[in-house]
């Protein structure tokens, strides 16, 4: 069905969403790592300030560089009526931290029933040591780190005081696990619930409560009854934490256009492409945590021996981070040989989440 596109999708294996590994401890990294968060600014739409809405939050980042030489991120991007944000394009970078910015842009929503273009955000950086950072920047690098594990000051900042963590440590008999299908995902932010505990001399946890949490009470809930409902090796312990994360809803991307209104008028390719090699990538990896589905549009030519060249993006939305995966996607392919090659192809590259909500790092192979 190459007239519907390249489609890159993600395999749903598992009925329930596994948690992250318990905060038992960090690594004992170097105290000179810091917390990097990015705070946006003010939203304007053709110099006029957007009121309302909810922009949301990039990940916090572990950070090892001279802050002077983190500069702004500057986005610009435009907002449909229904308050989504789409045609979102990073000005400047030049630096590999703020990953999640773009994902966290596509995931905020403004007021609708007005459709603005030229908008634009800063986004400022920000650098903590770990003994300042915000706690929840902490407790959800510790459960969704993107790169090397919380140090162990990082843990001892938020971790109860209490003998938990103490050798010989308690092993897990029965870990209970919510019914996430149960619980309402936010759509484009995972949730998560901190849970502190103790434990009787019979190993059963008592005073279970939420430690941290991003607020959502279904899970809230949830993992509190999950952590009560465990069961542990003998011994009173005190200060005892476990996580459970919720995945992100998944964010449909906007309505595409179709291929033949942006196919040029002098386009020599057939309607249907003979893959010798099929188109096959990864998800944009900062969309996929966010569950955020996309699509780009390309151009390309290809050599009589089958070779792919002069890929050009067309459209691509909700960002343009979805237009350059795809170009890497059509660059990797090849077609079968022809006498004659062809020109001005054009082919669309869907990037799509599962149809349900639980989903695991996977990938299938691109098909048409």
């Amino acid at each position: 069905m190459l007239e519907t596109g390249i489609l890159i999708t993600l395999l749903s294996i598992v009925a329930n969403m596994p948690p992250a590994p318990p905060p038992v401890s960090g690594d004992r990294a170097t105290s000179s790592q810091q917390m990097l968060s990015w705070n946006p600014g003010e939203v304007r739409c053709d110099g006029v300030a957007v009121q309302g809405g909810a922009v949301q939050r990039p990940a916090a980042e572990l950070a090892l560089m001279d802050p002077q030489r983190l500069k702004a991120a500057t986005y610009r991007f435009a907002i449909d009526l229904d308050g989504r944000t789409r045609s979102i394009m990073r000005d400047n970078s030049g630096h590999p931290f703020g990953q999640d910015i773009g994902p966290a842009l596509a995931a905020s929503r403004f007021p609708a029933g007005a459709k603005r273009e030229n908008c634009e955000i800063d986004y400022t950086p920000k650098i903590d040591p770990l003994a300042s950072a915000p706690i929840a920047d902490l407790v959800a690098y510790s459960i969704h780190p993107t790169g090397a594990k919380l140090p162990l000051e990082g843990w001892d900042l938020f971790a109860p005081v209490g003998n938990c963590r103490d050798k010989p440590r308690p092993a897990t008999l029965l870990r209970a696990y919510p019914d996430f299908s149960k619980v309402t995902p936010t759509p484009g932010s995972r949730d998560w619930s901190l849970v502190g505990y103790d434990t009787d001399d019979t190993g059963r946890p008592v005073n279970a409560r939420i430690a941290h949490s991003t607020g959502n009470a279904e899970l809230d809930a949830a993992a509190v009854a999950a952590v009560q409902a465990s069961r542990f090796t003998r011994g009173a312990r005190t200060g005892c934490l476990y996580p459970y994360w919720r995945a992100a809803a998944k964010l449909a991307p906007p309505k595409r256009p179709a291929e033949q209104e942006l196919r040029p008028a002098n386009a020599v390719c057939p309607g249907q492409i003979e893959w010798a090699v099929r188109p096959n990538s990864y998800y944009p990896p900062a969309y996929r945590k966010r569950a955020i589905e996309g699509w780009a549009i390309v151009s390309f030519d290809v050599a009589p021996w089958g070779e792919i060249g002069n890929v050009k993006i067309l459209d691509a939305q909700p960002s343009a981070d979805f237009g350059q995966q795809a170009t890497f996607i059509v660059r990797g392919a090849r077609v079968v040989p022809s006498p004659q090659g062809a020109s001005g192809c054009v082919k669309t590259v869907n990037f799509m989440m599962p149809t349900d909500d639980f989903w695991v790092d996977e990938e299938l192979p691109a098909t048409d």
